[in-house]
């Protein structure tokens, strides 16, 4: 094959392969992870037929961890850490502790290093981010305390890993590796001057993110967002996240991962990180499903029948030790059984911070091949294992709730709850008008006029902040994206307004509101009567053809001023209205006449 096309096969196998074989994986009701990793492997060395590129995968794989932390920094949520520091902090630390202890033991009894044993039980301790926020979501558990709690717990993890990727390379020649990892310098120094620098660096990378990135980035991205242009914005978004990572890498020595995270926490705080995560996230998934392809390309199926005992092990680590671990924890802390289960369910397994400690340890020359296939083999049965795990929390959940006296053995009096942030809280009751141009506008006003809550939903930067600075509630962003009608709170909102011309996203922007909020109302705006025709038969609430309202309107005035009495003149219009809506399209177009006022029209005429 010539080498210039070995980047696009690498590409083109590795996302139909995925394809393939995450559509099984869903089929089978497992994660689609399990079948990316799935796909890696079949494009690996360890089985027969093509071969990928390692070398081209492994800076495809570099670029999807960037954006992934850039994801994860972008979620990053100190309040919400803060809202639950009190479990989350202490447990999460405790857990990685424990696991790291069980993972490290296991590699000192194989005889590794403690080096290898450091990396190989952090590697095990640290959850996977994409596997708990999806199985969270799909249970309705992101809004619950436990939802809450666990997402605390990760957000202290990711932090921790973030921390083993800053310091690892500083440690590793004391700790038996290579001084050759990125990010290291100046190991003639001592390990001590070796640890100063890097933290140094951190620390002055940290200093300038938190003090000049906080406003630099999101003004930049505010330029981008005023053009009106949804490239630029978009462009601007990706440039900022991938040149953040790599100048971090290149003037402080830190790593891509941390510089992407930092470049995603910092935008966290402006109100265009909705839509720069919207707008971010098809690339971020097409290359986190490339990175994965790339780790399961490292992966050597033949560890599990070689070494089935050592493979068990890790996946004791991964799914006994920690989850034993967390419920202890949980319900130490005076949180109930379920809280425990649920946390416990939703970090037995192990992901792409896993992955990324593996790629490390192995630059650093601390962990040997053989950690690399033990926690891989780790990850594809824990994250397949898993929808199991939590059936099975659950399941012991009801058993525990139709026996209140056994269940009181393991929960402390004064089970704890999760602390609310004090700002106020989630609207409710509101109405959500998306487009605030000359329809949405006079439907804005009259809400004002009345004194009822609304949020306007636009994708127009200048428009939003004209509203904000009249006090109204306004959202940044294309509405028909992953997080924008969140930020709106559509979830607790009574009616929904579309206002917009564009008639294209109306199926599903409605699918959206509907998916988070079932007894929402609607009133739409559409210029085909066919599509309104649609619509209503699918009961979306008021559903109005613009040329129509405005014949009629023009109709009623027309009457009136020809000496049609005002009630009789809107009996026509409403009766108009109402067969329209019945009539076929055809008769629509041509202007139905109210049969029923035709006799007095024509007796007024002889009456003259």
């Amino acid at each position: 094959m010539p080498h210039a096309t070995e980047l696009i096969a690498i590409i083109a196998l590795g996302l139909v392969l995925a394809f393939l074989c995450g559509m099984a994986a869903q089929r089978l009701r497992l994660p689609p992870l399990v079948g990316y990793l799935l796909a890696g492997v079949l494009v690996g060395p360890y089985t027969p037929g093509f071969v990928g590129n390692s070398g081209l995968a492994g800076q495809l794989a570099e670029i999807g961890v960037i954006l992934l932390m850039f994801g994860v920094g972008l979620h990053f949520s100190i309040k919400d850490l803060m809202a639950v520091r009190s479990i989350a902090l202490p447990g999460a630390v405790v857990q990685i502790g424990v696991a790291t202890i069980m993972g490290g033991g296991l590699a000192l009894a194989w005889g590794w290093s403690l080096g290898a044993g450091l990396v190989f039980g952090l590697a095990l301790s640290v959850a996977s981010t994409v596997v708990l926020l999806r199985a969270l979501e799909e249970r309705n558990l992101l809004d619950s305390d436990k939802g809450r709690i666990a997402v605390g717990w990760l957000i202290v993890e990711d932090l921790a890993m973030v921390l083993a990727l800053v310091l690892l390379p500083a440690l590793a020649p004391s700790l038996g590796g290579s001084a050759g990892g990125a990010g290291h310098h100046g190991a003639g120094g001592g390990i001590w001057l070796t640890l100063g620098l890097t933290l140094a660096k951190v620390a002055v990378f940290t200093a300038v993110m938190l003090v000049g990135g906080r406003r630099i980035v999101p003004w930049l991205l505010d330029q981008a967002a005023r053009t009106g242009s949804r490239e630029l914005f978009t462009l601007a978004v990706l440039a900022l996240a991938l040149g953040i990572a790599f100048g971090s890498a290149e003037l402080f020595g830190v790593s891509f991962a941390l510089g992407a995270f930092f470049a995603g926490m910092v935008l966290a705080e402006s109100d265009l990180s909705h839509q720069a995560a919207a707008d971010s996230l098809p690339l971020q998934d097409a290359f986190a499903v490339l990175f994965f392809v790339s780790v399961g390309m490292l992966f050597d199926p033949g560890i599990l029948i070689r070494e089935p005992l050592s493979v068990l092990a890790v996946l004791g680590v991964i799914m006994l030790g920690k989850s034993v671990a967390a419920v202890a924890i949980v319900l130490a802390f005076r949180h109930p059984v379920g809280t425990a289960l649920t946390i416990a369910a939703s970090l037995a397994q192990i992901g792409e911070f896993s992955f990324i400690l593996v790629g490390l340890g192995l630059s650093l020359k601390l962990l040997p091949e053989e950690g690399r296939d033990l926690i891989l083999g780790g990850a594809l049965l824990s994250i397949t294992l898993n929808p199991l795990f939590f059936a099975l929390a659950a399941r012991v959940e009801r058993a525990l709730s139709e026996r209140p006296t056994l269940a009181a053995r393991f929960e402390r009096q004064g089970a704890g709850q999760v602390a609310m942030a004090s700002e106020a809280g989630p609207r409710r009751d509101h109405a959500v008008v998306i487009g605030y141009g000359r329809v949405g506008s006079s439907i804005g006003t009259a809400l004002r006029a009345w004194d009822l809550p609304y949020v306007v939903v636009d994708r127009d930067r200048r428009r939003v902040l004209e509203l904000r600075a009249q006090g109204v509630d306004a959202v940044f962003g294309d509405a028909a994206a992953p997080g924008i009608l969140e930020a709106a709170d559509i979830g607790s909102a009574r009616l929904l307004v579309l206002a917009t011309p564009d008639s294209h996203q109306t199926r599903r922007l409605i699918e959206i509101a509907r998916g988070a909020n079932p007894g929402i109302d609607t009133v739409i705006r559409t210029h085909s009567d066919s599509e309104r025709r649609r619509l209503e038969e699918e009961r979306v609430g008021l559903v109005l053809m613009g040329e129509r309202e405005l014949a009629l309107g023009m109709t009623l005035y027309a009457l009136r001023s020809l000496g049609v009495k005002e009630g009789e003149a809107r009996l026509f219009v409403d009766s108009s209205r109402q067969e329209s809506r019945a009539a076929p399209e055809a008769e629509v177009e041509a202007g139905p006449v109210a049969p029923e006022l035709r006799p007095h029209k024509e007796a007024d005429a002889a009456k003259a």
